[in-house]
């Protein structure tokens, strides 16, 4: 069988699996109440979780880690609102739902942009121009830069910026990609991350600074101190940081070190989709799956069947997944890490 014929044949027999059990269980069917119910219930934990904590009931640490673990719900919800998957036919409350989601995880970048680079990302998955992927540090060798970067798109993107772009170019050049693409891809690089995404960063960096000199402090006895405006933008901000911030560095990392490294990058055919991911749920990548809700185990399913919402995704996956091995997708290919997330060995 050509790939081709593979990607049909594993769509059609995925979407059946999703049929029968939309069939079993009728209320599954009702996208839109499903999408709002998660939602509404999301908010409301955050919202009790974080009260706990503020009261002094809660410690910081089980605030953050709850709040990471729905924050990365809100993320997949996130995702499927990006696919038009709710309130198609209602846009006030589509638009609404993905600006209050965008503001409780503002380290990622600007959701209507995001659904152009997210399209993309589907059209040319792990080419050299997937900008979505890119911007998570895959197809990057494994360093200790890449580590303490994966969760960053600002200075990260920084560090990336120059490479991408040159890529970008080049594809240009190969008759890969575009001109008037090209601009657009180099346009929402950097728009999307304007205002929220800079600021949100800016706050991190600030947070960090002072950490690091109170740690310089308490190593050398001094009395180094950050700036008064400094400290009060700090203190003003503490909750921000501790109920928003802080999770979403978190989920962030978590979400980013699996996404870029159980897809496949820089050698994958256009348009082959059996080349561009694998199923990434090996033992020890269950702590981070948790804050990503477990990214890796149905993000490949994805890739095949689009147009389905993240909860029956994963009510399904077991069958999924029977049917990706059949057709030899690959499961927890540890290789990639040394690769480069390759798909291929490197000579």
């Amino acid at each position: 069988m050509t790939h081709q014929q593979q990607s049909s044949q594993i769509r059609k027999e995925i979407s059946r699996s999703y049929q029968h059990l939309k069939e079993k269980y009728p209320i599954l069917k009702h996208q839109d109440f499903w999408g709002l119910l998660i939602f509404l219930v999301s908010l409301l934990l955050v919202g009790i979780n974080s009260y706990l904590w503020w009261t002094g009931i809660w410690p910081a640490w089980a605030m953050i880690l709850v709040n990471a673990f729905f924050f990365g719900i809100l993320h997949e919800l996130e995702h499927d609102l990006i696919h038009w998957m709710y309130f198609k036919a209602h846009k006030a409350v589509h638009h609404t739902m993905l600006f209050l989601i965008w503001i409780l995880r503002p380290l990622t970048i600007n959701p209507w942009i995001r659904r152009q680079l997210h399209y993309h990302h589907h059209k040319y998955s792990g080419t050299l121009h997937d900008v979505e992927e890119r911007g998570v540090t895959n197809g990057e060798k494994w360093s200790v830069k890449r580590f303490l970067l994966t969760a960053d798109l600002v200075i990260g993107g920084l560090f990336r910026v120059r490479s991408l772009f040159k890529d970008i170019k080049q594809e240009v050049k190969n008759g890969n990609l575009k001109p008037d693409l090209s601009h657009k891809l180099r346009q929402y690089s950097l728009t999307g991350l304007i205002p929220v995404t800079i600021i949100a960063h800016l706050l991190v960096y600030l947070l960090l600074s002072s950490l690091l000199l109170d740690l310089f402090n308490t190593s050398f006895n001094t009395g180094l101190q950050l700036p008064v405006f400094l400290t009060t933008i700090l203190e003003y901000c503490r909750p921000v940081i501790y109920i928003i911030l802080i999770p979403n560095i978190l989920r962030q990392f978590c979400l980013h070190f699996i996404t870029s490294n159980l897809h496949y990058i820089g050698d994958v055919e256009q348009g082959n989709v059996i080349e561009q991911t694998q199923v990434l749920n090996v033992w020890w990548t269950f702590p981070l799956q948790v804050f990503c809700f477990f990214f890796g185990w149905t993000h490949a399913i994805h890739h095949f069947v689009v147009n389905e919402t993240f909860y029956v995704r994963h009510l399904a996956r077991k069958k999924a997944h029977e049917v990706l091995r059949q057709y030899g997708i690959r499961f927890n290919d540890l290789g990639t890490f040394s690769r480069a997330n390759r798909f291929k060995e490197q000579p």
